[in-house]
């Protein structure tokens, strides 16, 4: 059986992406989209997916937001955080806090490919900012 998974970001063009790359895989396919956080949350009741992948900056109700309301009424659903912005210590623990399983950059499509893979296998996926050079 596929794994379903629900994609929500306010950009077609990341959500037409996403599903192209999500969809290499054999046994994965999109079975929602959202375009903001209060959409994402209807539709995980809706569709009822196996994960969600939330963007962080969503309008109306940003990603963050949408997953604290999500895990209240599907505390299991694995949910993936995916953010223009590099992953730093601080927004890791706020996506964990919110009940997210793994963040990662939107612009690392093995990444994301890979945070997937590790949801499903029920492990943690938190990519992290590259360290800072002091050379």
């Amino acid at each position: 059986m596929a794994l379903r998974i629900l994609i929500a970001d306010d950009d077609s063009t990341i959500r037409i992406l996403l599903r192209r790359l999500l969809e290499r895989h054999s046994d994965w396919r999109v079975c929602g989209e959202a375009v903001n956080g209060v959409e994402a949350v209807e539709k995980v009741v809706l569709f009822t997916p196996d994960l969600a992948i939330l963007d962080l900056g969503m309008p109306i109700m940003n990603g963050v937001q949408a997953a604290r309301e999500i895990i209240k009424a599907n505390p299991r659903l694995p949910m993936l955080l995916i953010s223009v912005q590099e992953v730093s210590r601080q927004l890791a623990d706020a996506a964990r806090d919110a009940g997210f399983r793994g963040a990662v950059t939107k612009s690392c499509g093995q990444e994301i490919v890979e945070a997937v893979e590790a949801l499903v296998n029920n492990e943690l996926f938190f990519a992290r900012e590259p360290p800072t050079s002091f050379a």
